[in-house]
């Protein structure tokens, strides 16, 4: 794959729809197989960094975005961001279908050449819920990230998981409940995270109280600073 700037590969293809239908018909998943299929995806990536001092992720975002056959499932795709401040760390979002399953790479440089330095998957992470994750870098020197899985429910109910990468391993910090309504963002020292409190299983188009919860990576802890309450809210049901 990395080889090459035509990105089809058949053979990565059908590595990747037998992963999703897998996990669509509840059928037992072949670790061997998704390990195949990340490491792929490593080799490519690596390649695609060694090009630059700096490297252009969006060129590169867009090569990855190729990969995708047309046969596959909703919610296949590739990104990769940058978790530190000085471009040296990157971490590349893996989902290989809606329902997942999905990874999280991470590459480092040294000796001028990226490789991959860790990275999370329902094999090396057992509770790690790998269903149409995302990941959102919250302090860059120090680089904390947030992994956001699910959210494609009509209550956008999801899972929230703090990390830290210490430039070897990756060790979870924190991790919410399942939380309906859920929205975050991230300003390059906090992490917001608006979520219903109290669900109304009766009413499920309402939510009673709704909160916004703030986090930040201080003196080498990950600590809720501020909750703030936001009232009630009605959302749309599908």
């Amino acid at each position: 794959m990395a080889q090459t700037s035509d990105t089809s590969n058949p053979e990565f293809n059908r590595l990747i729809a037998e992963l999703s239908a897998a996990r669509r018909s509840g059928s037992a998943e072949n670790q061997m197989e998704q390990q195949k299929a990340l490491s792929s995806l490593d080799d490519l990536v690596s390649s695609l960094l060694a090009g630059s001092a700096v490297p252009d992720l969006e060129n590169i975002n867009q090569h990855l975005a190729s990969l995708k056959s047309d046969a596959q499932s909703v919610g296949e795709n590739y990104r990769l961001v940058h978790l530190d401040g000085n471009s040296n760390t990157f971490a590349l979002v893996v989902n290989f279908g809606l329902s997942g399953p999905a990874a999280i790479r991470i590459y480092t440089r040294a000796s001028n050449r990226y490789s991959l330095a860790a990275g999370i998957d329902r094999y090396s992470q057992k509770e790690f819920l790998d269903s149409d994750v995302e990941l959102l870098p919250v302090s860059s020197p120090e680089s904390i990230f947030v992994t956001i899985s699910g959210r494609t429910d009509d209550r956008a109910t999801g899972l929230f998981v703090a990390w830290r990468f210490d430039g070897r391993q990756i060790t979870p910090l924190w991790n919410s409940d399942l939380l309906q309504f859920s929205s975050y963002e991230a300003d390059g020292r906090d992490f917001l995270l608006t979520y219903c409190a109290d669900p109304d299983d009766d009413h499920p188009e309402q939510c009673p109280r709704m909160v916004q919860d703030t986090y930040r990576w201080q003196e080498g802890n990950w600590k809720r600073t501020r909750s703030a309450e936001l009232g009630p809210r009605k959302v749309a049901i599908k």
